[in-house]
């Protein structure tokens, strides 16, 4: 899997003159010192650009906004800590006049109820309102700490700052955004139909590539072509293959080395293949293991041209930096109201079996011949958090909407074969009622996290409207 990657946050120090300050150098020491521990890069005022590394008036925030410009590329999200009330209008402008369009998050040093005098009398309390007010008026979206005030040396802001970097991650992870639809949309899955131009509102754009191209470029490769041993030694590395014919496995290698290097070639990011069953009919192969090794590093790829379901796939994928899966909302387990089946076919990456091997696909191998379907990632999904989340396009209200939530992947027996695993989800019942009533797909992304509040707020500043199973208390 790929490397986690490490966050870089601008930091604006607020400080009101008439508060003691120290408090706000303190305050910066104290945020620096936690974000070092925690492996992130802090861009920040010293002492020597403004008083105390803080921002208070207009040409410091001046200051503290050409700071932010000049790592703009680098800056993933903005901490606005308080360490006494804080100077509101020179916040808001260090971060309207950086032009930086990144989630911002808002955290407020307490008092000591012990020790309130003049010399270290703080009142974050209620500066903390007052810079979000001007933030609403400025049009700045910003984020809050699960509560009001709390020290940045405190577990909770140092879950916080774990949250606010998976929601910094999805939002700039999908700024600019390029997703490969590689083939057409099966006629006989409509589910799956999205509008590309919705997605561009926020930035997203679709590059296509025809099956036949695919197949095309596979045969002018030859068997002794670099790209196509690489990716069969990859294969075989990747997943067990026993009795699977090895012409079949040169033709997955052909295909994986023909996607690659066209996703390199177009800035392609993630990808959503067809496969029912062009695929298997006119080139001999299912593509679920080219796919599962994508996912199992970090570039998710769905199946059947399921653009959003990739999309959904990669939000998941970019909060926890684990892979991620799309599986089906598939049977019900037994008369348990709140376990289901979740299943596919299956190109799961290989993180999400207790065990895996290659094998045929049964359900088209009636119609098209087991010998032409070699391929799947077959196995049971491991016990562990699950954490899901579905966003797609609503072509009729022309806005981008979804749900998150989270649940659990059970150790219950399950005889089936594709991959598939039983989940358990409060109230599920209310959550398929939601689906089916506001037609949502029996496609879900799934990963194993509990990154669903990140999903949720990252919705917030994409400006999607989405929903959270079963409820949020704020």
């Amino acid at each position: 899997m790929a490397a986690q990657r490490k966050m870089t946050f601008g930091i604006v120090v607020g400080n009101r003159g008439f508060f003691p300050g120290h408090l706000a150098k303190t305050g910066r020491d104290e945020i620096m010192a936690v974000l070092e521990a925690a492996g992130a890069q802090a861009i920040v005022l010293s002492p020597e650009e403004s008083r105390h590394g803080a921002v208070e008036t207009y040409d410091e925030s001046l200051r503290c906004a050409e700071l932010f410009k000049k790592h703009a590329e680098e800056i993933d999200g903005i901490i606005v800590t308080l360490p006494n009330f804080g100077e509101e209008r020179g916040i808001v402008d260090a971060i309207r006049l950086s032009g930086l369009k990144v989630p911002v998050l808002v955290q407020a040093t307490p008092d000591s109820s012990d020790n309130m005098t003049i010399a270290v009398r703080r009142d974050s309390f209620c500066g903390k309102m007052s810079a979000c007010n001007n933030m609403m008026q400025y049009g700045i979206d910003y984020s809050l700490t699960t509560l009001h005030t709390e020290t940045v040396s405190s577990p909770e802001f140092k879950a916080d700052l774990e949250w606010f970097s998976q929601v910094c991650r999805i939002v700039k992870g999908l700024k600019n955004l390029k997703i490969g639809a590689i083939g057409a949309r099966p006629t006989a899955f409509n589910t799956v139909r999205y509008s590309e131009r919705i997605f561009e509102t926020s930035g997203i754009s679709i590059e296509t590539l025809d099956l036949s191209e695919v197949f095309g470029r596979i045969n002018r490769m030859k068997d002794n072509d670099d790209a196509a041993q690489a990716k069969l030694a990859a294969i075989k590395k990747y997943v067990t293959t026993s009795g699977v014919p090895e012409a079949a496995l040169l033709k997955m290698a052909k295909l994986g080395a023909v996607v690659d290097g066209w996703m390199k070639q177009t800035h392609c990011t993630i990808s959503a293949v067809q496969c029912w069953t062009s695929m298997e009919e006119f080139f001999g192969v299912v593509p679920c293991t080219i796919m599962s090794m994508m996912s199992n590093e970090l570039i998710p790829s769905a199946c059947e041209v399921d653009v959003p379901g990739t999309l959904s796939m990669y939000m998941l994928a970019l909060a926890s930096q684990t892979p991620s899966a799309l599986l089906d909302w598939n049977n019900n387990y037994g008369s348990d109201p709140n376990k289901c089946v979740c299943f596919h076919c299956s190109n799961l990456p290989k993180h999400f079996f207790k065990e895996v091997k290659m094998d045929f696909q049964q359900i088209i191998a009636g119609t098209v011949g087991k010998e032409n379907t070699y391929g799947t990632c077959e196995g049971v999904i491991k016990p562990g958090a699950m954490c899901f989340a579905r966003y797609s396009t609503d072509d009729r209200r022309g806005v981008v909407r979804g749900y998150t939530g989270a649940g659990r992947f059970t150790d219950d027996p399950l005889q089936t074969f594709g991959g598939a695993g039983v989940a358990e989800i409060p109230q599920l019942q209310k959550l398929l009622k939601y689906i089916c009533r506001e037609g949502f797909e029996h496609h879900v992304a799934a990963n194993f996290s509990n990154v669903s509040k990140s999903i949720h707020e990252a919705a917030r500043y994409l400006g999607w409207e989405s929903r959270y199973h079963p409820a949020l208390e704020d």
